[in-house]
Parts: C-alpha cells; structure tokens; sequence
C-alpha cells in the first residue's frame, strides 16, 4: 500500500481520498477548509497543516484543485510540492486546467525529477463517491504505469491519452460535447412540453433512435426518465453549471490557441455564461433547461 499526499479535499478530491483511503492506502489530506479536512480525519485519514507537510515523506502526491494558478502556486511555488517532497514522488493532478498550465508545470517538475501526470475526471461528485470515474490520463508512460494502480481505487476507466497535457486535452474535448449536447437535450425536452409531447414518450423514442446520447439517457435534464439524474433533485449538482462554463471556457481558449472551429462549442459556452450570470452556476448543469422554459 502506498502513503499518498492528497490536496484539495472539497467535493470532488474529497470522496475521491476516502476511496484510496478504503481501498487500504494512507492518505494524508490538505485543504483551506475546516469541514472538508474534519471530514477526511472522520474517515480515517490524516490531516497536515500545509501542502509542504503534507507531502514529506509521501510516495504519491495527488492535487485537485480549482484553476490552474493554483496548481502553479502548489506544485511549483515556495513552500509546494517541489520544494517539499522526495525527488522520484510521483504527482498526479486531478485538477481541470489549461493545457498550456499543465505542459508547463510537468516539465518543471520533471526537470527536477519528479514524474507527474497530468489526469483529469469525468463522471462528478456521483462517480467520485462510487469510485466510477473517468480518468483521462497525459504523461510519459513510465509514470502513467505508475499512476495506474493508484487512480484504480477511484474509477472504472483509465485511459492513458498520451503526452503531458493530453489528459487535459481529453477533458476540455470531451466537455464540449456535454456542454453542447445537454443544450441540445434540453432544447427537445422544452419543445415537446409546448407540443403536448410527454416528456417519457419523448424519452422511449429518442432514447432508441438517432438522438440517443449520454446527455439524454443517463444525464435526462426533465425529471422522470431517468430517476438517478439530477433533474430530479431539483437539479442539485451533480456537475455544476459553474464548472461546465469553466470547462467551455477552457475549450474555447484552447480553440483560439489552435485555430480550430467550434461555433457550436462557443454557443454553449455563451449560453452557459447568461445562465451562470443570472444566478444559476451552483445548480447542475442540466438545470440550463430552466433557462430555456424562459424560468428565472
């Protein structure tokens, strides 16, 4: 079994520690807030006072954190992960950041000798607490070898995307879908209500025809079809609203950087930007459908 570091202990780094935590490796957890750290301990696992601390002494140090400053402050700045831990531990962020950010902090680190992966998640806070996560996984293969039986206890698929920045890569690609085809989803569903189309009905055919897709058979943004979406929760998060714009923000920078086109991609981003400015971005991203009712 392995001592890990784990930083960022909120509502996604957090039911993922407890995991490595059940699956028999020690985890030693850091976080700003009280509650998420309290939280960590109540499970079994050890609370440090700082990043620098945390990661003395740890075989693995996993970070998932909000944007990618912040991954520059923790692995690269005085007092983080570079100038705290072992040269040879291996670091893996979880956290959903530029590709620029990502390519730049694993050269650092492993020009200091640190292997790194860059490995991103799908699946929200759902697939975080039932261990069902996507990882998409950027590095060398080395350290992807090592990483492997270290993500296992938190998800289902582990796919080794290639190079530094690849897993990030995967991620901001694989968003835009959801973000746009959730829009889309959504736009059917409000159509069908001022057609007189039961919602369900609308669900049995599409979901066997050509508009099947994930945002519709497992993520359904009206309630009913699909009983464990958050539709039916009020469109409690889930994946909330803030992080897909966050994530379509990301793509569409990654976008301008290219030259690639993505004017479905920009939409989505633009109309997760209005839903998120009036008020909306801690519900589910689903609950864009509100917006499109005209509610609110």
């Amino acid at each position: 079994m392995a001592r890990i570091a784990f930083i960022g202990l909120g509502n996604m780094g957090g039911p993922m520690a407890r995991n490595l935590l059940k699956a028999g490796h020690t985890v030693v957890g850091v976080d700003l807030a009280h509650a998420a750290c309290a939280a960590h301990a109540a499970a079994g696992g050890t609370v440090a006072a700082s990043a620098a601390e945390a990661v003395r002494a740890v075989d693995a140090v996993v970070t998932m954190l909000p944007v990618g400053r912040h991954v520059r402050e923790v692995v690269l700045g005085e007092g983080g992960v570079l100038a705290s831990a072992a040269p040879g531990t291996l670091l893996i962020d979880s956290s959903t950041i530029d590709v620029e950010t990502a390519r730049a902090v694993a050269a650092q680190a492993e020009a200091a000798g640190f292997p790194m992966v860059d490995a991103p998640v799908s699946g929200g806070t759902v697939g975080a607490e039932a261990a069902t996560l996507t990882f998409m996984v950027g590095g060398p293969e080395e350290a992807f070898r090592r990483a492997e039986p270290l993500l296992q206890p938190m998800g289902r698929t582990i796919v080794h995307a290639g190079p530094s920045g690849s897993g990030q890569a995967a991620k901001i690609c694989n968003n835009m879908i959801a973000g746009t085809t959730m829009i889309a989803v959504a736009e059917a569903f409000v159509l069908a209500e001022r057609l007189g189309l039961d919602a369900q009905k609308l669900f049995d055919i599409a979901s066997k025809s050509s508009g099947q897709c994930w945002s519709l058979t497992t993520y359904c943004p009206v309630p009913g079809p699909v009983p464990t979406s958050p539709a039916n929760r009020d469109h409690k998060p889930g994946f909330a609203a803030a992080l897909m714009w966050k994530d379509l923000k990301l793509a569409q920078q990654a976008a301008a950087a290219t030259g690639a086109a993505t004017p479905l991609g920009a939409q989505a981003a633009a109309l997760y930007a209005l839903f998120c400015g009036s008020g909306h971005g801690d519900l589910d991203f689903s609950g864009i459908v509100r917006m499109l009712r005209g509610e609110g």
